[in-house]
């Protein structure tokens, strides 16, 4: 339905198309379902207009949608919806409670190692734990301070040996400017929890034992190639063709195999927004598909089955879903799809 502005809307209606005029060629004007909408032209600068646009709304409560209808470009301005304050003492006591279980998962960890107290291995374990989980929220928590969205502080979820975690998830609580902050939003935990994981496996290996006799009891890991890469170049101690791993080598895997789920480029997961931006959502929902046959194949069937799960739920994407990537994020996704291939291992041990 379409309609002129009533007089009571009147005065905001023309605030708002100056607004607009001011960033956009308007090619038609007028309210539709009690939404002002514009019919505007694409320009090389589209982009900016909109951000620009975005904070100048953004003191009047309203935010700006910009979409491709047919063949028209739509903008539309609509009241930004309340946000309600978070309660950080749940933040805080999630995180607490997870400390505590990944200690003990890291106490009964180091049960086996003889050459240290198990309540060392269990604080080294918990302190790379939750390096790699905290740099990984923390990263999209800046992200979306940087891009001006609304987002919680981490909630740690709590789990039982032999990780003792969950993960963590942080809740948005309002949508992306546009692409750029969208993919901003995915890559950023992904990537920061990369390079933490990498630094700790480092440093697992280091510590770890190479040995001849399998150990009593004892589980076999099949390793990403970026494990298999950091042992090369950085080989354990000892001699012998197994590696007895320590902690925190063990937590430096787990960090891969986060890595690498986060990646799956399906869903709310981070790797879903990247897919998202970059191919749309009709493929977006053909690797969906891709992901939870793969991740049955290497045995994460809680994983696979959630994954199915979210898939009812459709991706919002962002304020601005006309504007194309910046070349520069582009960029990064080839090397989003390195980090992919070289954290891929089975979740099933030997």
């Amino acid at each position: 339905m379409t309609a002129e502005p009533s007089p009571p809307q009147a005065t905001q209606y023309q605030q708002i198309h100056s607004l607009v005029q001011a960033e956009f060629t308007i090619e038609e004007g007028f309210i539709e379902h009690d939404v002002p909408t514009f019919f505007v032209t694409l320009q090389p600068n589209s982009k900016q207009a909109f951000l620009r646009l975005y904070k100048q709304l953004d003191p009047m409560g309203l935010a700006p949608f910009f979409r491709k209808r047919d063949d028209k470009h739509v903008l539309q301005i609509v009241p930004k919806p309340s946000v309600k304050p978070s309660r950080k003492t749940t933040n805080i006591a999630l995180l607490l409670a997870t400390i505590a279980t990944i200690s003990i998962s890291g106490y009964l960890l180091s049960l086996g190692w003889i050459q240290q107290d198990p309540l060392i291995g269990a604080v080294m374990f918990t302190t790379a734990m939750m390096a790699i989980l905290g740099a990984h929220e923390m990263a999209h928590k800046l992200a979306a301070n940087k891009h001006s969205v609304e987002a919680t502080y981490p909630y740690f979820i709590p789990g039982i040996p032999p990780l003792g975690t969950f993960g963590a998830i942080i809740q948005q609580k309002s949508l992306a400017p546009n692409r750029d902050a969208l993919f901003d939003l995915g890559m950023s935990g992904p990537v920061m929890g990369f390079i933490v994981t990498v630094f700790v496996t480092i440093v697992g290996v280091q510590l770890s034992q190479l040995t001849f006799t399998q150990p009593e009891n004892a589980t076999f890991l099949q390793v990403p190639l970026l494990f298999d890469f950091i042992v090369a170049i950085f080989p354990p101690i000892g001699r012998g063709t197994i590696i007895l791993l320590h902690p925190v080598a063990y937590a430096g895997y787990i960090g891969m195999i986060v890595t690498m789920l986060n990646l799956l480029p399906t869903s709310m997961l981070d790797g879903g927004h990247i897919a998202k931006v970059l191919l749309g959502d009709k493929a977006r929902t053909v690797l969906s598909y891709i992901a939870i046959f793969a991740l049955l194949i290497i045995g994460a069937w809680l994983m696979a089955i959630l994954v199915l799960f979210m898939l009812g739920y459709p991706h919002p994407g962002s304020l601005d879903d006309v504007s194309q990537l910046s070349m520069s994020r582009k960029l990064v996704a080839i090397a989003l799809i390195v980090i992919f291939v070289l954290t891929i291992a089975p979740l099933y041990t030997l």
